[in-house]
């Protein structure tokens, strides 16, 4: 094998696991089929993917075991590893938050001297340590919302999503989040890898994040209009403008963002546009 292949590691389970490997498939990488194996070769873009607990990836990429890894950036922080985030991928998106007894009056500035439980002890004391709290840190492995209810601890900081498993053990949300995470690309601090395969396996995964983020329109309208029409779809550096048969009229290509297309085609309907088209983008590069 050449000395030169990239070695990833991949969450092997959780949320972020199905996440990931679609994204890497979109940019254009082999993914396992098989959920048992550990390590997959891909000969024709030289990389190796080594499938691996989410929370165990910043340890093996900051002890430089591997290159790179996919974790989510509250595992990053909480590991204390010696690696970096790279860039965010826009998938796994999460709240670290503080939860209190509904009606105890604890919030975020009262809770030096409290005890407080959760699955993220390293998180949690960077932030206590740079708020100058000197609470008590429980370290849970699971099931922190009953840490409270059971007496171990008088106020929990764990990953929220709707809050609903909260609020059934007499929870609240209190102050703002700690942490917004989502998934990241993170890299051993000082390390040495392929430079070249490294730019290329950047430029794939920003492109997978354009086109999930982008659409391609194509309208034809008077050129009158034109100057009006590109207001509206700016693309991402200028919109293409193209000469057509009709005597007046051009034809106009842009990207637009995803959550604006219906309204962007009101809109340029409603200006006279004509012949108005949304492609879906699989990948790109800007």
């Amino acid at each position: 094998m050449s000395e030169n292949v990239l070695k990833i590691a991949v969450p092997n389970k959780g949320i972020l696991a199905d996440a990931a490997a679609e994204f890497l498939r979109e940019a254009g990488y082999r993914q396992r089929s098989d959920s048992k194996e550990l390590v997959l070769f891909d000969a024709e873009n030289a990389i190796e993917f080594y499938y691996l607990r989410p929370r165990d990836i910043a340890v093996y990429v900051g002890e430089g075991t591997l290159d790179l890894g996919i974790t989510g950036r509250d595992m990053l922080i909480d590991s204390g590893a010696d690696a970096q985030e790279i860039m965010a991928l826009g998938f796994g998106s999460s709240r670290f938050r503080f939860a209190v007894p509904v009606g105890s009056g604890l919030n975020v500035a009262n809770l030096s001297g409290k005890r407080i439980a959760t699955a993220y002890p390293g998180l949690l004391r960077c932030y206590l340590a740079d708020h100058v709290c000197d609470a008590r840190v429980i370290k849970l492995d699971g099931a922190v919302e009953s840490a409270v209810r059971l007496g171990v601890a008088d106020a929990i900081a764990d990953v929220v999503d709707t809050g609903t498993t909260l609020r059934k053990a007499g929870l609240e949300l209190v102050g703002d989040p700690l942490l917004v995470s989502e998934a990241i690309l993170i890299r051993r601090l000082g390390s040495v890898v392929d430079e070249v395969a490294f730019r290329q396996l950047q430029a794939r995964l920003s492109g997978v994040m354009v086109a999930r983020d982008y659409v391609l329109i194509d309208y034809d309208i008077p050129e009158f209009l034109v100057a009006q029409a590109a207001e509206l779809t700016p693309g991402i550096e200028a919109p293409t403008v193209s000469p057509i048969t009709r005597s007046g009229w051009v034809a106009v290509r842009a990207l637009v963002p995803r959550v604006q297309q219906h309204q962007l085609m009101d809109s340029l309907y409603e200006l006279g546009a004509r012949g108005i088209l949304i492609t879906e983008l699989s990948a790109c590069r800007l």
